[in-house]
């Protein structure tokens, strides 16, 4: 990381030492090849680490303060729209300008920008209201998944974004498999299992389409994702793309409920956290009371 832009000579602060707060949202993208996913790991490089840090650094504050983020990505998986919210002491926050005239919440992205390296960036930071939560106030992720299956759409410059398939995809099959997964359903058949934690979920798209440049592109958004849900998803579909599966065969896994080892969980590198929604800022609190219920299926 580069040196503190305009943090003066004042000693750093823990990040517990004030009692007044603003609660700040960052809008933040990443290319996810070098991370070892979004989430802290002793001895690993993640995003959660490196914009921590930097907050810590350019705010003066020790230990850095903490981030909550809308959805944990995988080794590997990028972002252009992942949002978190971090809890700052309010004269850390005013102080951020230093000698500029910037707001503090521009201040702030700026001063990020001089010090986080080049394959994560955080876009802009506004303040919130203290009812925001990056995760629990979500409506639904949104996350594309590219892959090149000739060799005419094949970019080396792309390789770390887009898979290369070998076979060709037929991307009408696809999505008819694709079509029968869609709605509220226990995608246990598709998520690694954590103890605990329900595996019900909402898939409210799931399409597939020949994109003008060539590529097959997935479209999926959901309330929410268990973990390995997406790629688990992608990988059903491209049995079926390949023609090595019937269009039923996704549907019948999905409704088996438990992980079939002929799904091959497609690789991390096609994958891309697009856009995270949210309701209005009155909505906030109920909708974060909605997502953190114990969720069933009707009977």
């Amino acid at each position: 990381m580069g040196q503190n832009e305009g943090a003066g000579a004042q000693p750093a602060e823990h990040a517990g030492g004030a009692a007044a707060l603003v609660r700040a949202r960052l809008s933040i993208a990443y290319d996810g090849t070098a991370f070892s996913g979004w989430a802290r790991q002793p001895g690993l490089r993640t995003v959660q680490q490196e914009i921590e840090d930097a907050l810590g650094q350019v705010l003066r504050i020790d230990p850095s303060p903490r981030l909550t983020v809308a959805g944990r990505t995988d080794a590997g998986v990028h972002a252009r729209g992942q949002v978190a919210h971090v809890d700052l002491p309010i004269h850390r926050w005013e102080a951020a300008p230093g000698r500029s005239d910037r707001a503090p919440a521009d201040a702030l992205a700026y001063r990020l920008a001089a010090v986080l390296a080049e394959d994560v960036v955080v876009h802009a930071v506004r303040e919130v209201p203290e009812t925001f939560d990056a995760r629990f106030s979500a409506l639904w992720r949104r996350y594309s998944y590219r892959i090149s299956d000739t060799l005419t759409t094949r970019d080396p410059l792309g390789h770390t974004s887009v898979l290369w398939h070998r076979r060709s995809l037929d991307e009408q099959l696809m999505n008819a498999a694709a079509h029968l997964l869609t709605g509220e359903h226990d995608f246990a058949a598709y998520c690694r299992p954590r103890e605990g934690a329900t595996t019900i979920r909402t898939l409210q798209e799931l399409t597939w389409q020949r994109a003008d440049d060539g590529l097959v592109v997935a479209h999926v958004r959901a309330d929410a994702f268990c973990h390995s849900m997406v790629r688990a998803l992608v990988g059903a579909c491209l049995a079926v793309g390949e023609g090595r599966r019937p269009v039923e065969w996704p549907a019948a896994v999905l409704h088996a409920g438990v992980r079939d080892s002929a799904v091959q969980v497609a690789p991390a590198a096609g994958l891309t956290l697009e856009e995270v929604g949210y309701p209005g800022e009155q909505d906030y609190a109920v909708r974060a009371r909605q997502a953190r219920a114990v969720r069933t299926l009707p009977s």
